[in-house]
């Protein structure tokens, strides 16, 4: 991860983890930032508690986001607001602790290996995790509170309430008869 190109960059030392929990909030600058970044019209709000441990000279770090953010509706292409409360669990290894692999060599993942993150020097990026994990958090087709109206004014079938048809649709209605 380059941290001159990172929106909201918050180097942690390993050596020197913060005592109890640690509170990421992210200014307006940043905010603006991610938005442009995510591809939605604005973040009010954005923070994180952190709590801090080591395990295999790995650091974990877990925590709670939590933000509130301005998109356009999915069916109106109309903004509303929304609140996101994730959960995260991350694993930070040295570039040197993540093994060698051949490049075609197929190996098994774990359920820890999927959050790890690995970083060279004496520093990590805290940050740029955390706005990783917000990014995975945003739903690109979330509906606005007026989209089932719309579809209704439009005339538009829900897949719930439309009813199959076509030569499979009648041929498997005619085995069931």
């Amino acid at each position: 991860m380059s941290t001159e190109t990172n929106e909201l960059v918050r180097l942690i030392k390993p050596r020197a983890l913060p005592a109890g929990t640690m509170t990421v909030e992210a200014n307006e600058a940043e905010r603006a930032a991610l938005a442009k970044r995510f591809g939605i019209s604005a973040i009010h709000a954005f923070t994180a508690e952190v709590e801090f441990g080591e395990k295999d000279g790995a650091v974990l770090a877990e925590g709670k986001l939590a933000a509130t953010l301005e998109q356009p509706c999915a069916v109106t292409r109309e903004d509303f607001t929304y609140d996101v409360s994730e959960a995260f669990s991350l694993r930070f290894v040295p570039a040197a602790g993540m093994g060698d692999y051949e490049e075609d060599e197929e190996f098994e993942l774990t359920e820890e290996d999927l959050d790890e993150i690995e970083y060279e020097g004496e520093t990590f990026d805290l940050g740029e995790a955390i706005a990783q994990e917000l990014g995975l958090a945003i739903d690109p087709y979330r509906e606005g509170p007026d989209a089932d109206e719309r579809r209704e004014e439009a005339g538009i079938e829900s897949d719930e309430d439309r009813k199959p048809s076509g030569p499979l649709a009648e041929a498997l209605s005619a085995l069931k008869k």
